[in-house]
């Protein structure tokens, strides 16, 4: 079979919120993950300089802030934000529930 496919779904989250697709999806290059934030989830403060891991934040519905090195970035739905792999950034979700695609490569 040349493709793979799941339903994020179907997938246990991670911290009640994270499905990691990558797995499910056997991915060799590419991270994705489906976040879906209840209203005021705040995530962790991190980044991927280790693993050299640039990822692109992409806000599917809702508000939300991401911090990014200490400044806040204010996004609604629609809006992406890419993340080069050095930064730390947290998201903090806004007043409504908020379901975000974040992708991450190599």
């Amino acid at each position: 079979m040349s493709y793979a496919k799941v339903n994020y779904t179907d997938v246990e989250p991670v911290a009640d919120a994270m499905h990691f697709l990558r797995d499910p999806l056997d991915c060799e290059q590419v991270g994705v993950t489906v976040l879906d934030c209840d209203a005021g989830w705040t995530g962790k403060p991190h980044d991927h300089a280790d693993e050299g891991h640039e990822e692109v934040y992409i806000l599917v519905e809702g508000t939300a802030t991401v911090e990014v090195d200490g400044e806040d970035v204010s996004l609604e739905a629609g809006d992406a934000i890419k993340l080069p792999p050095e930064a730390e950034r947290t998201i903090h979700n806004g007043e409504t529930e908020s379901t975000f695609v974040l992708v991450g490569a190599p």
